[in-house]
């Protein structure tokens, strides 16, 4: 089978490459958003679609049918963020600019734990959410879904990892940015999300 080109609606590394771990081994070609060129010289600067979607998921496909529609090639979008339970599930779909700047993570962590603060605590229970949609070049569509729970805490501890992570425990006492990739994968949102996606394909035939 000739291997089959997927775009990464994404320009975050650390998603990039977790997504490209979860498909090591299939023949897939996975394209980040920053190397477009390479199988679509001709391609221009395409700006970023509109994230209007309430959840995780409508943010996921309209991302993912929006690239998918612009370049003609079949697209892997995720959309995901945290959930705080005493914030009343903020910072959600806003996770990523939740300091108002998007992808600053430093900002973002230290809003959130001021946040968790004011409300009179310093451990607060979280579950970091996943939605994938692969908007496939022949009208297909398949979406995936993972759920990671643990808890947010003032203290940052490790150097793996992006987003929260340092500020994310898991029930073992350890923080997602001090596991490696291979731990995280196996235990964390994306992770499950990405392995739910890799059978998808596998059972449709796709690749």
């Amino acid at each position: 089978m000739d291997e089959k080109i997927i775009l990464i609606a994404t320009s975050n590394e650390g998603k990039v490459r977790e997504m490209e771990q979860a498909f090591e081994g299939l023949p897939v070609r996975l394209v980040p958003l920053s190397r477009l060129q390479e199988v679509l010289p001709e391609a221009g600067e395409i700006e970023e679609p509109v994230e209007d979607g309430a959840t995780f998921m409508e943010n996921a496909r309209i991302k993912a049918r929006y690239y998918q529609e612009r370049t003609g090639l079949s697209a892997l979008a995720d959309d995901s963020g945290l959930a705080v339970k005493v914030l009343n599930g903020a910072p959600g779909v806003y996770s990523a600019r939740y300091a108002g700047v998007h992808g600053d993570d430093a900002a973002n962590n230290a809003k959130l734990i001021a946040d968790i603060r004011a409300h009179g605590t310093e451990n607060a229970a979280a579950a970091y959410h996943c939605a994938l949609v692969l908007a496939l070049d022949d009208g297909r569509e398949l979406s995936a879904e993972g759920t990671c729970k643990g808890f947010i805490r003032p203290e940052a501890r490790g150097t793996e990892g992006f987003g929260y992570d340092p500020h994310f425990y898991r029930a073992d006492g350890r923080s997602m940015a001090e596991l490696s990739r291979a731990e995280k994968h196996e235990i964390s949102h994306r992770g499950t999300a990405l392995e739910m996606m890799k059978k998808l394909l596998l059972e449709r035939g796709i690749v």
